[in-house]
């Protein structure tokens, strides 16, 4: 829900009931992530994805019957899945499954969605947690939480109030959408309840060093995937805003003290990317001898294989372990073939997504690799299901 919640923040101001329809739990080759969501307003407009096409018609007839139901609309979460009958009907045809929870929202009545999604549209670190599976009156019944803790909302017991706002925060520190089990008088044990954790927090970083042709090309595919992008330069004439204007920040400094200070400043953590593009020892070095001992998500560097090995030899000279030295990743970027700038800073974001999601980078034609890598088993126990 919260990866849409920029438009259901602008329909819960407006008043405006809505059915949501979120991915819990996925296995096999299913497209989307537990989290996606797809919802629907009063008026029948939908926004958003559960499957990237495949059971869309049949989810958004769910948010229909939730919404023409009123108030006595009842929470539903259905799986989806391949069947030599449905398959090109309702079903994946991936051959995958898919488990979606389906829930009318009424602004005025639940305060805790209100406020969550006014969090994660204000960029904030929010998330809002959901009984997915458990007796039917505690289905749908939610919290919202903040980064320090707070919490808003309830699910029917002080206690167990308490219990699924410390296991859901953990997820929320790690800034990961999941699913958590608690039992249902509030201790770890007993009588299951699963939550769907559903967390939201600023963009992660992309930091570019080096305001070289290429790097716009870089700034522009990093905003393409998501990320906040700093540009950086230590020379004026080249880091300016007119050259690339589409970066959320252009800083002119020696790279490795602009390191320093965001670092300082709590601004790098470890989904943050670092891209080098300067292959220049006197920016490189200090730079990298920074870089490489962050718990950051990836360590780029541009440059010949040649310029690579000398890289190699100046890096260890000023201390960097053989440990370090295997996180950089250099010559930057997936062989593509690549020449222009454009199709360089396709083959830097083809790694930067390989290495995130797991992915082997290999050509899908004739692989035996998976295309949707698994994530959380479906939720074995259901409530209003039809196994597939």
């Amino acid at each position: 829900m919260l990866d849409i919640a920029d438009e259901l923040h602008r329909w819960c101001r407006q008043g405006r009931p809505f059915a949501v329809a979120t991915v819990v739990a996925v296995g096999g080759s299913a497209p989307r992530q537990p989290g996606a969501a797809l919802a629907v307003d009063s008026d029948g407009t939908a926004i958003g994805s559960v499957s990237g096409g495949c059971v869309e018609g049949a989810v958004y007839e769910l948010c229909k019957e939730a919404l023409e139901s009123g108030d006595s609309a009842e929470p539903v979460l259905q799986r989806f899945g391949y069947s030599d009958d449905d398959a090109f009907a309702v079903g994946l045809t991936c051959g995958g499954v898919i488990d979606i929870f389906v829930q009318r929202v009424d602004p005025g009545v639940r305060p805790e969605f209100t406020a969550a999604l006014a969090a994660a549209a204000a960029g904030e670190t929010a998330a809002v947690a959901r009984i997915v599976e458990g007796p039917a009156e505690l289905l749908g019944r939610a919290l919202a939480l903040r980064a320090d803790g707070r919490y808003e909302g309830s699910l029917g017991d002080p206690e167990r109030d308490r219990t699924a706002a410390a296991e859901a925060h953990a997820l929320l520190e790690a800034g990961r959408t999941g699913t958590i089990g608690i039992g249902a008088d509030g201790s770890r044990c007993g009588e299951p309840l699963t939550l769907l954790v559903e967390s939201s927090v600023p963009a992660p970083r992309m930091i570019v060093f080096g305001a070289i042709d290429f790097a716009g090309a870089v700034v522009k595919v990093g905003k393409f995937l998501g990320y906040e992008v700093t540009l950086c330069d230590a020379r004026p004439v080249f880091a300016t805003r007119a050259r690339f204007p589409e970066a959320d920040e252009v800083i002119v400094d020696w790279p490795h003290r602009y390191l320093d200070e965001t670092t300082a400043a709590g601004r790098v953590d470890g989904r943050t990317v670092i891209c080098v593009l300067t292959h220049d020892a006197k920016f490189d070095v200090p730079l990298l001898e920074r870089a490489l001992k962050l718990p950051i998500a990836f360590v780029g560097a541009m440059g010949s294989r040649r310029t690579h090995l000398d890289r190699l030899e100046r890096l260890r000279e000023v201390g960097v372990t053989e440990l370090e030295l295997a996180r950089l990743r250099s010559p930057i970027g997936l062989d593509l073939g690549a020449r222009t700038p454009e199709e360089t800073a396709l083959s830097i974001a083809a790694e930067i997504v390989a290495h995130r999601r797991g992915g082997s980078g290999v050509p899908l034609t004739g692989a035996h690799t998976p295309i949707h890598h698994e994530a959380e088993p479906p939720i074995a126990r259901r409530v209003g299901s039809s196994a597939a």
